[in-house]
């Protein structure tokens, strides 16, 4: 198949409030973000995934837009986003968007003109019904965000309909005004020049309200269909679209490439392995990883004759993934390294979130006062007015809370870890000092230089973009192995994503007397026959030999 630029890329994931603070206010900036565009550069990776820098009154930190067309004050100015994707585009990276267009703020122009006046021409921009029979709300749904999804306008005598905050109202996508406004928008976008778009929360814009269907509705593929025709037909762009409900199946009426929707999906039957049934991610269940390699094993099987995978550990919304899948203690850099290896074998494109690179680890604040995150302050209250107590809802959050991921990064051991000169607008991870980027720039051996190698890896092999996948040793409950295959060549990324020594008899298909090895964090491998010992977190990718 024909390369796209985008299937052999590695995507940085910034979330510019926690990246770098040039003007000294506590809240990183986009100065900040070109400041460090060198930094990427020596990096590696392609694009930017930026998540929102649009005007917000940042209910949501920024996932409530108020105007798509400016930037939010805290971040810079129109210029200076203009400038980001000049430089950034300078050096060879793409800027990716964040699109939020399930919903707005309650402070978008569009809506302050809704509640003006049933008659305004934006009242159909949103979802309106009138109160239940009790008075009350319309039916039962919920916010994802804790509480009724049905917030009450005390001037029109209706509710409004918002499945996150109540701040951040529903678009109503069966109004085509709707569709020709954000359609507009994008291209308004486009026309600058960033590389794509991230759309957030897009599988929810098919709903149908009042059959209370709120993911993959029935009309959402048309939607995107149309959306691709009006804005990305003809561009040379990538779209990736985050859909929690998204199953294998699902994803390849998204990305298949006839189909004209999306590049992509962001998934996550991966990460919910380790969520409670019942309770969900507040309650933790351990990571098997014999469960996890079932579900990468059935996306890639999936997505390989038509569509494609995003790969990623972590996001602005998941712990950081050592925490969840490594060792953060004696192990912290190898078992980074290795959960790396494993993640950029893959076939699909790699995301890589910010500190991730260095092996960042969950903060683990003592105080629910320490974090900022709206959804898990809304929920502590609620959970915990129903009973639940402080001690299980702390350990939720540290485990799987969404601020895990937003702590500043450290970019040197000094005061709020170099971030900026004032306070940061949330408490840095308490390790600074010792896990920050100069420490891994000055270490030849540390998680960033593994990072850099295995991006440059991608860009010479073409077997790691294109190869198929064969899953090995399904049913080990400690090692991920698998071989990519593109013509005669054959690769094999083996991993031991456990603390422990691990020693096991190798299969068929990895038995090679001589490999040529292309990446490792322990000693580099020269054959594999017999049986293979693998020390704590090792990984390393090899090609095989041709058999004979």
């Amino acid at each position: 198949m024909q390369r796209k630029w985008w299937q052999g890329a590695v995507v940085y994931q910034i979330y510019p409030r926690s990246f770098c603070d040039a003007n000294g206010d506590g809240v990183g900036d986009l100065a900040g973000i070109i400041g460090k565009l060198d930094y990427l550069e020596t990096l590696g990776v392609d694009a930017i995934w930026l998540s929102p820098v649009y005007r917000s009154p940042m209910d949501d930190n920024g996932y409530d837009i108020s105007d798509y067309q400016d930037i939010a004050a805290e971040f810079g100015t129109l210029a200076q986003m203009e400038t980001l994707i000049a430089e950034a585009g300078r050096r060879g990276i793409r800027i990716v968007m964040d699109l939020v267009v399930n919903h707005t703020s309650d402070e978008h122009p569009w809506f302050v003109d809704a509640k003006a006046s049933k008659d305004s021409p934006y009242r159909d921009f949103y979802i309106w019904r009138q109160p239940g029979p009790d008075g009350g709300p319309p039916d039962d749904q919920r916010s994802y965000f804790g509480g009724s999804a049905w917030e009450y306008d005390a001037a029109s005598g209706e509710y409004y309909f918002h499945l996150f905050s109540r701040r951040q109202p529903d678009l109503d996508w069966e109004n085509p005004a709707v569709h020709e406004a954000v359609h507009r928008m994008m291209n308004w976008w486009l026309d600058k020049g960033i590389g794509g778009f991230r759309m957030d929360v897009i599988d929810l814009i098919g709903k149908e309200v009042d059959k209370q269907i709120t993911a993959d509705g029935p009309c959402l593929h048309g939607l995107l269909r149309q959306m691709h025709e009006a804005t990305l037909a003809g561009r040379d762009v990538v779209t990736v679209g985050e859909t929690w409900s998204a199953t294998p199946e699902g994803a390849r009426l998204y990305s298949d490439p006839a189909r004209r929707e999306l590049s992509m999906v962001f998934s996550f039957e991966h990460v919910t392995q380790t969520w409670d049934a019942e309770h969900g991610k507040w309650r933790s269940r351990p990571f098997e990883l014999v469960a996890f390699k079932r579900v990468v094993s059935r996306w890639q099987a999936a997505l390989a004759e038509a569509g494609w995978n995003s790969l990623f550990w972590s996001n602005h919304d998941l712990p950081r993934a050592v925490s969840k899948y490594g060792d953060e203690g004696r192990f912290r850099v190898e078992s980074a390294k290795a959960l790396a290896t494993v993640l950029h074998g893959l076939r699909g494109t790699p995301y890589v979130y910010q500190g991730e690179e260095i092996g960042l680890v969950n903060p683990r604040f003592d105080s629910i006062d320490d974090y900022r995150d709206i959804e898990t302050l809304n929920l502590y209250r609620e959970r915990i007015a129903a009973g639940e107590t402080h001690e299980a809802m702390m350990a939720g959050i540290r485990a799987n809370g969404r601020d895990n991921a937003r702590t500043p990064m450290p970019w040197d051991a000094s005061e709020h870890g170099g971030f900026g000169k004032a306070a940061p607008w949330i408490r840095p991870n308490p390790d600074y000092a010792e896990v920050n980027v100069a420490a891994a720039l000055a270490d030849p051996d540390s998680v960033f230089h593994h990072y850099r190698r295995l991006i440059r890896l991608r860009k010479d092999e073409e077997a790691l973009v294109l190869g198929d996948y064969r899953p090995l040793l399904d049913e080990h409950p400690e090692v991920f192995a698998y071989l990519r295959t593109l013509g005669g060549r054959r690769l094999a990324v083996v991993g031991n994503l456990s603390p422990r020594d691990v020693e096991l008899a190798l299969p068929a298909e990895l038995e090679s007397a001589r490999v040529r090895c292309l990446i490792a964090h322990y000693d580099a491998p020269q054959s594999l026959s017999g049986r293979l010992a693998l020390r704590p977190y090792e990984a390393f990718i090899v090609e095989l030999a041709p058999p004979p």
